[in-house]
């Protein structure tokens, strides 16, 4: 794990970043120079040389979507080919910042350069904040040496960008790593059309969690709606209604035209085994397929990744079942 040099400070707003406006908080502008100023404050750190680049307009992490990921993509790489930077650090609001960090995990795949992302409960300059620590803290970590791969840094705190997840919003402590890891089989090798090189486009998703009453027409709505992949959160270890007729042969209309069905647990140390229950092996024969301990955050980001790639459902079925990077396996 060699150490980082010479860095990229990617900028996308959220609250590290933030200002008082007369609506309240807003993304601000800027921050490049607020950085400089503090370091310059501090006691001596060792960190590595920066530079600091932001995607504009900055952002409330609330807005994130899938162009917002590819855009962080495209200044990621730009950073490494370009400018030759050896590290990246992401700055970045805190309420989607676990969807993103797993979403770059998959679309950074084989990317050889390590990239942490952070960001602040409060911030930068109001008392307390935690803004300062979370981004000097990851700018040490990188100039220490961190792996390849997607990381994110919280309350002194490197986790796996693919099994981060945002806990509570009640302390500065706010993020932790999922703990419902099973043994998975690993992909013997990632292939050429998932490599970070390839282009990607966005993807029509939709996240459904199924609960007591769910009627087999609000199901039928969504799913006709162009979804190209839907990610069903289940009961316990993968069951649901299978005693819906007319639900289950929703889905499997669906999965007969095309779209991807993939289920992971509402329950936070939930692993999808579908073959335990009768209710979980009739909704498996509908068509959907095993997220195993998965976190939301990294089921919707595979995904992404794999639909955006433009694999045939079959192929991403076959990729989605394998661990690609560190989102299924202990």
């Amino acid at each position: 794990m060699p150490a980082s040099r010479n860095i990229l400070v990617l900028y996308t707003g959220g609250t590290i970043g933030m200002q008082q406006s007369s609506e309240g908080l807003m993304p601000a502008s800027g921050f490049a120079g607020r950085l400089r100023e503090q370091q310059n404050q501090q006691p001596p750190l060792t960190l590595p040389d920066w530079q600091f680049r932001e995607l504009l307009p900055p952002i409330d992490s609330a807005n994130m979507n899938q162009t917002n990921w590819l855009a962080m993509v495209e200044a990621i790489r730009a950073g490494v080919e370009q400018h030759h930077c050896d590290g990246i650090l992401v700055l970045h609001g805190t309420d989607t910042l676990a969807y993103s960090a797993a979403a770059l995990s998959f679309l950074l795949l084989g990317f050889e350069v390590p990239v942490i992302l952070t960001g602040a409960m409060l911030p930068a300059g109001v008392s307390g904040s935690d803004a300062w620590d979370n981004l000097f803290g990851a700018m040490q970590a990188l100039h220490a040496g961190v792996e390849p791969g997607v990381h994110l840094y919280f309350s002194g705190k490197l986790m796996p960008g693919v099994r981060a997840s945002k806990l509570g919003t009640a302390t500065l402590d706010a993020f932790g790593i999922s703990p419902r890891l099973r043994r998975s089989e690993r992909a013997p090798k990632i292939p050429s059309a998932l490599d970070y090189r390839q282009p990607r486009r966005p993807v029509n998703l939709a996240v459904l969690p199924l609960y007591p009453g769910m009627q087999a027409s609000q199901l039928r709505a969504l799913l006709a709606s162009g979804v190209q992949g839907l990610l069903l959160e289940c009961y316990g270890s993968g069951t649901g209604p299978a005693d819906d007729a007319e639900l289950l042969a929703v889905l499997k209309e669906a999965h007969a035209r095309g779209v991807v069905l993939a289920a992971i647990s509402q329950c936070p140390q939930g692993h999808v085994e579908f073959d335990i229950y009768a209710a979980g092996s009739k909704l498996a024969a509908s068509g959907l397929i095993s997220g195993g301990g998965m976190t939301r955050e990294a089921a919707l980001g595979k995904l992404f990744a794999l639909l955006g790639a433009g694999l045939s459902q079959a192929e991403v079925e076959h990729w989605f079942a394998l661990d690609l990077c560190g989102e299924r396996a202990a």
